[in-house]
């Protein structure tokens, strides 16, 4: 359906036209929704950020997780999910994630605070919605810290997904949603694991004015 995740940008950034000229802010999910994040900013001429949230995996499947975390501390527990995490795995996976969260926002970020949200449109950007932890958490974020508008745009994602995200955004861009849909990567033609400093290029690209 999308040749690889640039593909799926600019299809998404075509959707997203009507925010072009606004106040708007577009925060991508890493790793895997910075090429989009970036096409969308790009082509919508505005503001770029990374907002860090992370899975909470289980222990001996990180593959699959049970809720995720994102930088401010908002976490999101799936209770039907984390039903066989005993509470002292579930404090040492948020303690292991919170470590990592702050890696990536020195490594990737380098260092920065996420602009202010206060009264902003910000559009959240990832590759595609599986479970749905990470973004939910993303979205509480951004409430949390006075965004005026939240618009969540992704190339796929599930059913479930999109009627619960209809209700928690205010705007819900997805281009695809397969019925038989049992991973972000079943849509893309070129899919791999995008690496930090794949990241850091794209983001020095973007400063430098693309």
């Amino acid at each position: 359906m999308f040749k690889d995740r640039q593909d799926a940008g600019k299809e998404l950034a075509s959707k997203l036209q009507s925010y072009k000229g606004q106040n708007v802010l577009v925060l991508a999910i890493p790793r895997g929704g910075v090429e989009l994040g970036y096409e969308i900013a790009k082509a919508l001429g505005c503001d770029f950020s990374l907002i860090i949230c992370r899975k909470l995996p289980y222990p001996h499947n990180p593959e699959s997780g049970f809720g995720a975390i994102a930088e401010d501390g908002s976490v999101y527990i799936n209770d039907a999910a984390a039903a066989y995490v005993s509470d002292h795995e579930i404090e040492q996976i948020i303690e292991e994630q919170q470590h990592e969260i702050q890696r990536r926002i020195k490594t990737l970020r380098e260092g920065k605070s996420l602009p202010s949200l206060k009264g902003r449109i910000v559009i959240l950007v990832d590759d595609g919605i599986a479970m749905g932890s990470t973004m939910h958490t993303a979205v509480t974020m951004c409430r949390n810290n006075g965004a005026e508008k939240i618009v969540i745009a992704v190339p796929v994602a599930g059913h479930h997904a999109i009627k619960k995200f209809s209700q928690m955004a205010d705007d819900l861009i997805v281009l695809e949603s397969p019925a038989n849909f049992y991973a972000v990567a079943q849509v893309y033609e070129n899919w791999y694991d995008v690496s930090d400093e794949e990241v850091l290029q794209l983001m020095n690209n973007f400063k430098k004015g693309h």
